[in-house]
């Protein structure tokens, strides 16, 4: 492989805590199976899964007996987050050894839907936070006939993180998305995204990138600036 961003990652059984990447990328599985919890959901994945992943999003994985076998692409813009399938993963493996381009282009011209999701009472929970970063945990507990703390516990054994901060990296992907998308004053912005004030976003949006909300949208119109000639 010629392209740091693209690797070959082998995993025994076992598990890998939960972690994030500061860049999108695609995983492609080659060999072997595991579930991955991320931020779009639990994804039970074999070869030919795809799983793709935008840049600071988290995620943890549970590896299946024997070896499993991922190789890590570049995502492009127009990958959609989540998974899908392709048919062929031996050939995106071929085209990455000579072109990682030719093997992104490749998995996003033959990606298909039909990757398998799970749909348990966590993953419903993760679809309604993601819909609705204020929800109440406690409401939606009651509604589904759980106690609170039994859902903070099962959350966390599927997810890898309490549903409290699920819920907190959820409004914060969604204020980078506006930070980087829009002039909005970054005092409204928080307010309007549920954040107690700009302090707390700034608190919040640290944690995961490293980065200021300013220095994020500093960089966002540095990287849309025309280039000199």
């Amino acid at each position: 492989m010629h392209d740091a961003l693209v690797r070959v990652t082998r995993h025994g059984r076992g598990a890998l805590p939960r972690h994030r990447h500061a860049t999108g990328y695609v995983a492609v599985v080659l060999a072997g199976g595991y579930v991955e919890a991320g931020d779009r959901g639990r994804w039970l994945a074999g070869p030919g899964t795809v799983i793709v992943h935008g840049a600071h999003e988290a995620h943890c994985d549970a590896f299946q007996a024997g070896e499993t076998i991922v190789l890590n692409l570049p995502a492009l813009p127009t990958f959609e987050r989540g998974a899908g399938l392709i048919d062929d993963p031996d050939r995106a493996m071929r085209l990455a050894e000579r072109d990682p381009a030719a093997a992104t282009a490749f998995v996003a011209g033959h990606l298909r839907p039909g990757a398998r999701r799970f749909a348990d009472w966590p993953d419903l929970l993760a679809d309604a936070m993601g819909g609705d970063p204020a929800l109440s945990i406690t409401d939606w507990a009651d509604a589904m006939g759980l106690s609170p703390a039994s859902v903070s516990r099962g959350f966390h054994r599927a997810f890898g993180v309490s549903p409290k901060r699920f819920r907190m990296e959820v409004r914060v992907r969604r204020a980078l998305r506006a930070i980087t998308r829009t002039d909005e004053p970054l005092a409204e912005l928080a307010a309007d995204l549920g954040f107690a004030d700009q302090a707390h976003m700034t608190r919040a949006l640290r944690s995961i990138t490293g980065t200021t909300p300013a220095g994020l949208r500093a960089k966002s119109v540095q990287s849309k600036a025309p280039h000199p000639r």
